[in-house]
C-alpha cells in the first residue's frame, strides 16, 4: 500500500473501494468530492461554513490564483491555507484546461504554453517546472501537473499530440518536483494526468508512460469535455485495468450525482465539479429523488421543507416557498441556501457510498439509487 492511501474495503462485484488518504492537513475518507473554490473561495460560502461540511478538502485553480491575487501575496500569506483561513487539504488544478479553453491567444510548444491573460491581455508563459513552482507557493496538498486537454471530439492526431506533450511535461514536472522542497513544511503530492481521448490504445499508452514516474496518485483527464457519456464511462472502466490499484484515482471535472456513483463503481476515489455550486445559483437543487428547479411556479405555495431528508440545516429550516421567493427577488441568501444544500447533498452521497461499500451492499445500492434518482427527476 502507498503511504498516502489506505484501502479499507473493496466491493466484490464492482471496482469500488473505500479507504483513507493521509495528508498533513488531515485524513480524508474515500471516495470523496471536492467543492470548487477556484479563486480560493467556494462561491457564497465562508471557509468556516465549508469546514462544517463532513469533508476536509477543496479545489482551487493555479491559473486563476497566479493572476489574482498573485504569487507574491500568496507567499506573504504563507500560502493559500493561510490566505483563506483554511485548515483542511487543498488540491490545485494546473490551470491547463483554462488556458487551452481561452478564446484569445495561446500557443503550445514542447517547452510549455504561452497565453494572454483573460483579465488584461498580458502575456505569460507556463512550463511544467513553473507550474510546480507556483503550486509550491500556493502550498496545495495535491498539485496537478501541466497537461494538454484536447476536446472530446478532437481528431485522432490531436489526441496523439496531446498525449505526447503531456507525457513529456509530466517527466519534466516530476523531475523538478523531486528536486525542490515544500515551502511551508507540509507534504505535497504531484499528480500526473492520463490523456488519450476515448481511444483505448492511447489511454493504455498514456497510463503506462505515466506509471513509470511512480507518482503517489493518478488523474484521469480529458473527459467530460464533449464526448458521449457512454464513451466516458467505458474509458474510466478501461483505466481501472491500467492504473495502480493501490494508489488514488482522480476523475477530473465529473460530474452529476449519477456520474459519481457510476464512476465510483469503476474504481475512482476523487472527484470535483462546479455543478453543485453553479446549478445552485441557477435555482437547481439536487436530491435523492432527482433535481428540483426551485424557480418553478409550483413551489410558490409549497410550504414543505426544501429537503425532508435532512441534507443540511438550511434545507430543513426553510420551505420551498421561501426559497422560491428568494430566487424571484434575487436575494443572496437564496444562493447561499441552495449552495449549502447542494454541497451537503454531494458530500452525503459520497459518505453513503463509503458506508455501502463497507457493508458489502454497494452493487445493489447503486441500482436502487439510480432507479430512484433518474426516474423521479422533477
Amino acid at each position: 500500500m502507498s503511504k498516502l492511501f489506505t484501502i479499507n474495503n473493496s466491493d466484490k462485484k464492482t471496482s469500488a473501494r473505500s479507504g483513507v488518504i493521509h495528508t498533513d492537513h488531515g485524513n480524508i475518507t474515500t471516495p470523496f468530492f471536492m467543492p470548487v473554490g477556484t479563486y480560493g473561495a467556494v462561491k457564497t460560502q465562508s471557509s468556516e461554513e465549508i469546514a462544517e461540511l463532513p469533508s476536509s478538502i477543496l479545489l482551487s485553480n493555479t491559473y486563476h490564483l497566479y493572476l489574482r491575487p498573485g504569487t507574491e501575496i500568496l507567499q506573504k500569506a504563507c500560502g493559500l491555507h493561510g490566505f483563506m483561513n483554511w485548515d483542511g487539504a487543498i488540491l490545485t488544478d494546473s490551470g491547463g484546461f483554462q488556458i487551452f479553453s481561452l478564446a484569445g491567444y495561446r500557443k503550445i510548444t514542447d517547452d510549455g504554453v504561452t497565453f494572454r491573460s483573460h483579465l488584461d491581455g498580458s502575456e505569460h508563459h507556463f512550463t511544467p517546472e513553473k507550474i510546480v513552482d507556483i503550486q509550491r507557493i500556493i502550498g496545495s496538498d495535491f498539485m496537478m501537473m501541466l497537461d494538454v486537454c484536447p476536446p472530446g471530439d478532437a481528431a485522432h492526431q490531436t489526441w496523439i499530440d496531446a498525449l505526447n506533450t503531456t507525457t513529456n511535461w509530466a517527466k519534466r514536472g516530476m523531475h523538478h518536483f523531486r528536486k525542490t522542497e515544500p515551502i511551508y513544511g507540509h507534504k505535497q503530492v504531484l499528480i500526473p494526468v492520463v490523456q488519450g481521448g476515448t481511444n483505448k490504445d492511447l489511454r493504455k499508452r498514456s497510463a503506462h508512460e505515466l506509471c513509470e514516474l511512480d507518482a503517489d496518485a493518478y488523474a484521469i483527464g480529458g473527459l467530460a469535455v464533449g464526448e458521449p457519456k457512454p464513451e466516458m464511462l467505458e474509458t474510466v472502466e478501461w483505466m481501472d485495468e491500467f492504473l495502480p490499484k493501490e494508489k488514488p484515482r482522480y476523475l477530473m471535472g465529473v460530474g452529476t450525482p449519477a456520474d459519481l456513483v457510476r464512476n465510483v463503481s469503476r474504481g475512482v476515489d476523487m472527484f470535483d465539479c462546479v455543478m453543485p455550486t453553479r446549478n445552485a445559483r441557477n435555482g437547481q437543487l439536487f436530491t435523492f429523488d432527482g433535481k428540483v428547479n426551485i424557480r418553478n411556479a409550483k413551489y410558490k405555495t409549497d410550504f414543505s421543507p426544501i429537503d425532508e431528508n435532512g441534507i443540511s440545516p438550511m434545507s430543513e429550516n426553510y420551505t420551498k416557498a421561501y426559497l422560491h421567493h428568494l430566487f424571484k427577488t434575487e436575494e443572496i441568501l437564496g444562493y447561499r441556501i441552495a449552495t449549502q444544500h447542494n454541497l451537503q447533498f454531494y458530500i452525503q452521497l459520497m459518505l453513503t457510498m463509503q458506508d455501502e461499500i463497507k457493508a458489502g451492499n454497494f452493487d445493489s445500492w447503486v441500482k436502487r439509487f439510480l432507479e430512484r434518482y433518474e426516474k423521479n427527476e422533477i
